[in-house]
């Protein structure tokens, strides 16, 4: 669900490398590797397993769960594994498959008759599988703000309901756009196939038979939180310990908490096909589910670029799939406000990679599931601590250029405006079908916008440009400043907004550029 997932640049790899005799990587050298990452990207703590035929050979904590506390990570620190979440949802489905309950071309309404998109044919073609493989026609993120940055006020009835007002950006079913909503909707699904809910099935039919005993379905279900990991955020260069807001509406979607010592039998499980257990008699879901869910549904662009040489990309039913130097990759990430997650598979070699951290830097755990993944594939010659770190300051160096041609342009409409920004002609209330009201105000002297419904979207305006405005949300861990574009009437008073980041970096899953704001009062 963000940036951090980094679903725009999995694909996207480096150039030339000498191909030699694998050469497993040592625990030794996974504790400097990751050492070096910590400091390099500034994450506060990681938590690194490797599942190898089986086992787990390597589950160890780097650095602090908290920084405020200072309390260490080890193997059995919890994370919010976020996106990660999705395949455990798809193995939820895949049981519920095996039991004859439902089917993957079932339609959704047959589940939730009160489904609807935008379109009616596509409403009624709607299939189970559908919602799992991102391929609706909606945009990348559309509808997210319904449930982040908090949008704690919106309920999965809710974001059902509101699903009808997105507007498709491709045809149905023709093109790859990453999507968290309808993996809630499957979520329910779930629920109403099975007569409970979500969390109460991924915990019950999945990890209590996987013995995954200190895993949750959501952060609020954990039993014990003492051993957890606080999100962090760089604002102005330093690090801040950010409060966990999730809306609990979306746990199908990204809101498992797990360590990776747990989060290792559910991957010895995928690489199983869903058996575990005393030589593996017993089974989660059948070869039949888990060959589907590691089928290509939905194609995603690839380049044949070395070191991997990846030629095919896809999205499964919950994970992503390429080729890799000639191997099967299964893999996913995941992303909340300060934590990201990545989990890497090559069936063929019979291992598995896990990476937790407890910072928003993508580029931290592929430096590490990089290297990792390298010494077993025969791959040398690539410092990916380097490279991403490389990658990250032509990022940066992109954005603070873009803020500072912003800025120059904001002071100097201030210096225009003698008597200060006039914000009168703006004020008032602009609803959007989906997202609620936003609100333009005068805030002891300062012009103010926020957002009824998603109590973090708040922050002060600026003049910019003719009826272009820019908003800086007071929360500058969002790093998700945006530009609030006004249309006028026959008279030339505002009558509506939309809205777009301002910043490359910006998560996706802020979809400002999916609102349609009107003025209602």
């Amino acid at each position: 669900m963000k940036k951090y997932l980094s679903v725009v640049a999995l694909f996207i790899f480096a150039h030339s490398t000498i191909a030699q005799t694998s050469n497993p990587i040592s625990s030794k050298q996974i504790d400097s590797l990751t050492e070096l990452v910590l400091k390099t990207f500034n994450v506060p703590g990681i938590a690194v397993g490797i599942v190898k035929d089986g086992k787990l050979i390597h589950a160890k904590g780097y650095g602090v769960a908290n920084l405020s506390t200072g309390k260490k990570v080890d193997e059995n620190t919890l994370f919010g594994v976020a996106s990660n979440s999705k395949a455990m949802t798809v193995g939820a489905l895949g049981i519920l498959v095996d039991e004859g309950k439902i089917k993957w071309d079932d339609k959704v309404t047959d589940y939730i008759p009160e489904f609807k998109m935008y379109d009616p044919y596509v409403t009624d073609a709607f299939t189970i599988r559908d919602l799992l493989t991102h391929r609706s026609g909606l945009g990348l993120g559309a509808g997210d703000l319904m449930m982040f940055p908090d949008g704690s006020d919106f309920t999965k009835k809710d974001i059902i309901h509101n699903l009808r007002f997105l507007k498709p950006v491709s045809a149905f079913r023709t093109k790859y756009d990453y999507d968290n909503n309808l993996y809630i909707v499957a979520g329910e699904v779930v629920a109403k196939a099975s007569g409970i809910s979500w969390e109460e099935f991924v915990e019950q039919r999945i990890m209590k038979p996987l013995g995954m005993s200190a895993t949750a379905a959501s952060l609020y279900r954990l039993k014990d939180r003492t051993n957890s990991i606080r999100p962090h955020a760089p604002v102005d260069g330093k690090l801040q310990v950010l409060d966990i807001d999730w809306s609990e509406s979306a746990n199908a979607a990204g809101g498992i908490w797990s360590n990776v010592t747990d989060w290792s039998k559910w991957v010895i499980a995928q690489m199983n096909h869903g058996k575990y257990g005393s030589e593996l008699k017993q089974q989660i879901f059948s070869d039949e589910v888990h060959e589907e869910t590691w089928s290509a549904q939905t194609i995603i662009n690839a380049r044949a670029v070395a070191p991997y040489n990846t030629h095919f990309a896809a999205y499964g039913l919950g994970w992503f799939l390429s080729d890799v130097k000639g191997y099967k990759q299964v893999t996913h990430t995941g992303g909340l406000a300060g934590i990201v997650t990545q989990v890497v598979m090559f069936p063929e070699l019979n291992l598995g990679i896990i990476v937790f951290t407890n910072q928003q830097s993508g580029a931290a755990f592929n430096a590490i599931s990089r290297t990792i993944q390298d010494s077993y594939l025969g791959v040398s010659g690539y410092n990916w601590v380097k490279i991403m770190k490389d990658r990250v300051d032509n990022g940066e160096a992109e954005a603070k250029k873009i803020n500072e041609e912003v800025d120059k342009s904001i002071k100097t409409e201030q210096a225009k405006a003698s008597g200060g920004f006039n914000i009168t002609p703006y004020l008032g209330s602009y609803k959007d079908t989906w997202f609620g009201e936003m609100i333009i105000s005068n805030n002891n002297g300062k012009a103010w916008m926020a957002s009824k419904r998603s109590p973090k979207l708040k922050g002060e305006l600026f003049p910019y440009k003719g009826n272009t405005l820019i908003v800086r949300w007071t929360d500058r861990s969002m790093d998700a400043d945006a530009f609030v574009m006004f249309t006028t009437d026959m008279d030339g008073k505002p009558s509506g907004m939309t809205m777009k980041p301002i910043s490359p970096l910006t998560d996706f899953s802020f979809d400002f550029q999916d609102l349609d704001l009107k003025r209602v009062k």
